[in-house]
């Protein structure tokens, strides 16, 4: 019977020094994880971190310390490594590795770090889509601003970015359909903007296209969302291309007022003045001759027209 005791007494201290080295390598490991994120290796630390959390976990009791200091670092450390990721521009590994640290944080109960790399990846997204943009990549950085919107369904400057990436894509009524949704979403000064400028662009390129009819139907356009000289100018110029004198010279008359400075302002006063005249509008000619008999260009025959005219 004593014989039998001094081998279970055995066995259970060889069973002790056995789980004193499985703890004393967990410990190790994890302090190889330590000096590895000092040194800025935070991928070799993390496989350090992980490989010591399951150590720990195997030595019961004894491990609690490791594991709950493994769990608080590793979230942590996987965030690191997408924001290194997104230092590098690699944005899709960036978002995989967002995801991943969303995923330790729930299972280890790190609020923090869930909450920041939940609000990352709508903010990877926008960094993404912008440099898309930037590089004339429409395509693609319109499903990047998408893919923003599906996650934030609010995020009024996704769907103004959305609006420019269609626009110079040149799918008009997607564009239109984001930009409005970006003035529901605290944008509009923006939205009407750029909602305007859109179609101005259109009015100056139909109009270089002599669809002239085209060209004052999104000039005026332009003009609803924004007074725009610009495209008040172009839908003058198509109308009297169209022989719609009276339209025409509605249509200066805003440019005039929109934009009085303008270096072309005494070409349009001319203009004015000949459509008044085709038009017996004698009083509005001369008033409009009047405003360039000093002019180089136009004074001689200003004085001529407004002589004809017994202008007073």
């Amino acid at each position: 019977m004593k014989k039998i005791f001094v081998i279970l007494a055995a066995a259970v201290l060889s069973a002790g020094v056995a789980a004193a080295q499985d703890m004393q390598q967990a410990t190790d490991t994890y302090n190889n994880g330590a000096m590895a994120l000092q040194m800025g290796d935070n991928a070799g630390a993390l496989d350090y971190f992980k490989q010591a959390l399951t150590m720990a976990e195997a030595c019961g009791e004894a491990g609690a310390d490791v594991v709950a200091n493994c769990k608080n670092i590793i979230p942590n450390v996987e965030l690191s490594i997408a924001k290194d990721l997104i230092k590098a521009e690699d944005y899709a590994k960036a978002v995989e590795q967002l995801n991943k640290a969303i995923a330790s944080a729930k299972e280890y109960g790190n609020a923090d770090v869930e909450t920041e790399a939940t609000e990352l990846i709508p903010q990877v997204y926008m960094t993404q889509a912008n440099s898309l943009l930037n590089a004339k990549d429409y395509a693609g950085a319109a499903a990047a601003y998408q893919k923003i919107i599906d996650a934030d369904p609010d995020n009024g400057s996704a769907y103004l970015r959305l609006g420019t990436a269609l626009s110079a894509a040149g799918k008009v009524t997607e564009a239109e359909a984001a930009f409005t949704a970006s003035m529901q979403h605290g944008q509009e000064a923006q939205a009407v903007k750029q909602l305007s400028n859109m179609y101005v662009r259109l009015a100056a390129a139909d109009l270089k296209a002599k669809k002239y009819d085209d060209a004052v139907t999104h000039a005026l356009k332009s003009n609803e969302y924004q007074e725009n000289a610009t495209a008040m100018q172009v839908a003058g110029t198509a109308s009297m291309q169209l022989g719609k004198n009276a339209e025409a010279l509605k249509y200066i008359e805003s440019y005039i007022a929109l934009a009085p400075s303008a270096r072309n302002i005494p070409d349009m006063y001319y203009t004015v003045a000949v459509l008044a005249q085709q038009l017996g509008d004698n009083a509005k000619a001369c008033g409009y001759y009047q405003k360039v008999v000093d002019n180089a260009k136009y004074g001689a025959t200003a004085k001529q027209q407004m002589t004809a005219l017994k202008c007073n």
